[in-house]
């Protein structure tokens, strides 16, 4: 996200996914944290019972884990939903 505010990337990303994106649609999620933490199973319980596909991969060295999650969604609001669930977790990074 940058310098801009959480918010305001919020916004624009709702106005982007409707723009470009026939909803309901399928989802790719990218996160990246620092392996052997609880913040991959976190992430993994934000996305229970939704069907979503969830791949992880260590880093070369294995200091990080990079998570991809593809999941069906209704709009750009469930989108945005997720995103903020997971920006809860601290030190998780949103590719």
């Amino acid at each position: 996200m940058g310098q801009e505010k959480p918010e305001e990337f919020y916004v624009r990303l709702k106005e982007q996914l409707k723009r470009t994106t026939s909803w309901p649609s399928s989802y790719l999620y990218k996160f990246i944290v620092l392996s052997g933490t609880d913040k991959i199973n976190k992430i993994h319980t934000i996305f229970d019972n939704t069907g979503a596909i969830i791949e992880t991969k260590q880093s070369k060295k294995g200091k990080y884990t990079s998570i991809s999650i593809t999941l069906n969604l209704e709009g750009p609001d469930a989108v945005i939903e997720k995103y903020k669930a997971v920006g809860a977790i601290e030190g998780v990074i949103s590719l």
